[in-house]
């Protein structure tokens, strides 16, 4: 505990042990941070969020073991669904990113850009927001052909703002990727609340994933 906050606690699990020590030292920098477990495959992390029920669990993507890192996702959102799964993967193909969103995990960093996008990617995930390494962001957002006949009854320009909600964009992000003033990015979000009967970021996420508008990878 630092000036009376809680720390964000965490899972780090990885299959090689040289990784790890990096990124526990990346980690333990933090003083916002308190690495709780390590586990070296999938299993070894399963038991380590049952054990400790952390804030987030950073799971590389390809470990040894079943089930495998994807499939084991939506358990952790089962059992403990205080805890919000970061991947850390070498992967850059934006069809795992959007297969790992869609199995819960808030978070999608590659390893070899870890060291200034992995604090963030927890901090997010923390709080229950989205975070994607930025050119998988832009490859995922920037496919508005693939937004026909929307759900809920949204416009399209709806559905593209609920798109970049759910990639974890700010409103003046929003704005600024769609030409839009925040004002109109605002208006836009409400119109989109009040269609889906949804309030919260974390409950629009799950919508847009649960209807497939991150899909077209």
């Amino acid at each position: 505990m630092v000036d009376g906050v809680t720390p964000i606690r965490i899972v780090l699990a990885d299959d090689h042990g040289v990784v790890r020590a990096g990124l526990r030292l990346l980690l333990d920098a933090d003083p916002d941070f308190e690495v709780v477990a390590e586990a070296a495959d999938v299993d070894s992390a399963l038991r380590a969020v049952l054990g400790h029920k952390p804030d987030v669990l950073i799971l590389d993507l390809n470990m040894p073991g079943l089930p495998s890192s994807l499939e084991a996702i939506p358990g952790v959102v089962d059992r403990s669904p205080h805890t919000r799964t970061v991947i850390l993967t070498m992967q850059e193909d934006p069809e795992f990113a959007r297969r790992a969103l869609r199995a819960g995990a808030l978070g999608y960093v590659l390893k070899e850009a870890a060291d200034v996008e992995l604090v963030e990617a927890v901090r997010r995930a923390a709080v229950g927001r989205t975070y994607l390494n930025p050119a998988m962001g832009v490859k995922l957002a920037t496919m508005p052909e693939q937004v026909t006949g929307p759900p809920g009854d949204l416009s399209a320009r709806e559905a593209e703002v609920l798109r970049l909600i759910a990639l974890g964009h700010t409103n003046a992000e929003i704005g600024e990727q769609l030409f839009l003033s925040v004002r109109t990015v605002e208006t836009h979000r409400a119109h989109i609340q009040q269609k889906l009967g949804r309030s919260s970021r974390s409950e629009l996420v799950r919508y847009a994933l649960d209807h497939g508008l991150l899909d077209g990878a």
